[in-house]
């Protein structure tokens, strides 16, 4: 059922995780998708997205007992090695996840240590709530984790889904050296299964954009943009999108314009760049 707290809500997994593996391109200059910026961008995406479904499951009470779709099955998400205090008194709310000061192996396979702080006003379907994301010494394999995630109930829209304002301003230090900054502003209709209590009918429409810089070291960068031009269409019951659009351009790239298809529940998708496509296969 879903968890009437719901902080992020498992439908938090709707926000954009544009990790996508194309090794198998042409490795030409111009047309090679597997750039710094491509991939920096989808290890910002991985990890802000991960600390509401986080945030969720420790909400619950319960931290190895969320799963997340993986096509067909569910497969736990997290391990118990994090601390969670969770103050229901305070105004606002406030829930602490402690990974500690050692790096945990989580059964995600990543590796986790520091603290998550998610502040609090409302549970998840309440108009004008709003859940707040900090960090405090966090690290994602040993990749240093600061800035604020926000997530925002506008209420109701003219067709009668709720909608809400997902944004985040974000630094990522990376293990491998350089950084990563990164900002998005998303917006998330849930337009189906909202009046059930079953989240694995629940469908989303995600809308927005996203930019950042990365670098290799302290003394260059690339910035980048990510643009959804076509809403990208998220059903819980499958691991990837199953519609929609996206470009990302990297500074002094071309375009690479994705497209997750019309609807079947895969793992595919097409990528055009210079008016070449290439078939792609999402991790």
């Amino acid at each position: 059922m879903k968890i009437k707290f719901s902080i992020a809500a498992k439908c938090l997994l709707t926000v954009a995780v544009i990790s996508i593996s194309i090794v198998s391109c042409k490795k030409d200059k111009d047309e090679d998708v597997e750039t710094i910026s491509s991939r920096d961008n989808a290890v910002a995406e991985t990890i802000y997205n991960d600390v509401a479904n986080i945030a969720d499951q420790a909400a619950t009470g319960t931290v190895s007992s969320y799963f997340i779709p993986q096509e067909s099955d569910f497969k736990s998400f997290m391990a118990t090695c994090a601390n969670v205090t969770h103050d229901t008194v305070s105004v606002p709310r406030v829930l602490t996840i402690d990974f500690g000061t050692s790096l945990c192996l989580c059964r995600d396979g990543r590796y986790r240590k520091g603290i998550i702080v998610v502040t609090y006003t409302g549970n998840y379907r309440d108009s004008a709530s709003t859940h707040t994301f900090t960090f405090n010494n966090y690290y994602v394999d040993n990749n240093k984790v600061t800035g604020t995630k926000t997530v925002t109930n506008n209420g109701y829209n003219t067709a009668g889904n709720l909608t809400y304002s997902v944004n985040v301003n974000g630094t990522i230090e990376k293990a491998s050296g350089g950084i990563i900054t990164w900002t998005s502003a998303r917006t998330r209709e849930w337009i189906l299964g909202d009046s059930t209590m079953v989240w694995t009918d629940d469908v989303y429409l995600i809308t927005g954009t996203a930019s950042g810089t990365s670098s290799t070291n302290t003394t260059s960068s690339t910035s980048f943009t990510v643009n959804i031009t076509d809403a990208l269409r998220k059903e819980l019951t499958c691991r990837h999108f199953v519609s929609g659009k996206f470009d990302l351009t990297p500074s002094g790239k071309a375009v690479r314009h994705v497209d997750f298809g019309t609807g079947a529940c895969d793992n595919t998708a097409m990528v055009m760049i210079n008016n070449h496509n290439y078939n792609v296969t999402l991790r």
